[in-house]
């Protein structure tokens, strides 16, 4: 089959497409490269996801970024894959794309991520979110692709007082305008399936981390900063509550999704992908602390707006209806990406 990934250039997406390349399905990459992250972070994922690391020296040798990255697609083109430099919020380019290529599923996964970001450029969150979800939802309706897979995200649940959280639950109170975009982007993907028939799938995605995590996020904030000596972040007590999932069982949720959407139609859900576990501020720090032999050096600062106090995942429905099963506990996942971070494989720049 023939997928068209957005974000491609990302931590899961990079994931994803490995191993559906692995499967010998045909993958049209789109990511716009975007500064909330370095550039050269993406092209490493690209380059491991596409068997091409050998040239990771010869393209960071290139100092412009468009050159870079220009450079970059030409290296990784292949019969099965190709990466497009492209915005989804720019229509047009996306529609060559889309008339170029034979596409028999849409993932999306590119967005602007983050609580806290979102707090400070709302409008930006919008426009990515929402603006250019909806111009592939359009173009789906255009080019007559009927299977859509979209990252949602636990934070639709906001402060949801009832642990733990399940898809019936109501979500109309979020408490950040990146959780506001996920949640609109939920009905937006209900009204295309309901109007033109695109089969759907809203995975809200819990605490992923991993091999290939964005350097933002606090496993692997922490684990350098501690690796390094440096005062950690650490908001409140302590108290506070995640569903850290790894990425491999996160891919094992995409997989398993595609294969329903394949095998049924009038398809419009929504699960959960999570561990099934809350881990707290302090057990997470403790359990990196561990794996590294090292202490952290606390630097205690008060809660954040927009932070939720708790997310935990109840995956009944989806290791009913698609054979969810996540297996790796979070003390084997930070051991393999301590693992990874200590041989290198990061990219620093």
């Amino acid at each position: 089959m023939n997928f068209l990934i957005t974000g491609g250039a990302g931590f899961i997406a990079s994931h994803l497409t490995q191993k559906l390349l692995q499967q010998n399905h045909k993958i049209i990459a789109v990511d716009n490269f975007h500064e909330f992250y370095h550039e050269d972070i993406k092209i490493k994922n690209i380059l491991e996801t596409t068997g091409k690391l050998d040239k990771l020296e010869e393209i960071l040798k290139v100092k412009d970024k468009n050159l870079k990255i220009k450079k970059l697609v030409e290296i990784v083109k292949s019969d099965n894959y190709s990466l497009n430099y492209c915005d989804i919020r720019d229509l047009d380019a996306l529609d060559l794309i889309f008339k170029k290529d034979k596409i028999d599923f849409v993932i999306n996964i590119a967005a602007l991520a983050g609580v806290r970001p979102s707090l400070e450029n709302p409008i930006s969150y919008e426009e990515v979110n929402i603006k250019g979800y909806l111009n592939l939802l359009e173009l789906c309706k255009k080019y007559d692709i009927k299977k859509f897979i979209q990252a949602s995200s636990s934070s639709v649940y906001g402060n949801n007082s009832k642990v733990p959280f399940t898809e019936t639950d109501i979500v109309d109170f979020a408490i950040s305008p990146y959780a506001a975009t996920k949640k609109s982007g939920e009905v937006l993907g209900h009204v295309y399936h309901k109007l033109y028939n695109i089969d759907m799938f809203q995975l809200r995605f819990f605490t992923v981390y991993g091999p290939r995590q964005r350097p933002d996020l606090a496993i692997h904030k922490f684990t350098k900063m501690i690796l390094e000596g440096i005062p950690i972040p650490f908001y409140g007590d302590g108290n506070t509550y995640r569903d850290y999932t790894f990425i491999d069982d996160i891919i094992d949720g995409i997989l398993k999704t595609i294969q329903y959407l394949k095998n049924n139609e009038n398809v419009y859900e929504i699960i959960n992908l999570g561990e099934s576990e809350a881990i707290s501020l302090n057990e997470m720090v403790k359990t990196i602390e561990e794996t590294l032999g090292k202490k952290a050096i606390l630097n205690i600062l008060p809660m954040q707006p927009g932070d939720v106090d708790k997310t935990y995942a109840d995956i009944s429905k989806a290791k009913t209806l698609i054979g969810y099963s996540p297996k790796t506990k979070f003390k084997d996942g930070i051991r393999i990406f301590v693992e990874w971070l200590k041989k290198g494989e990061n990219v620093e720049y």
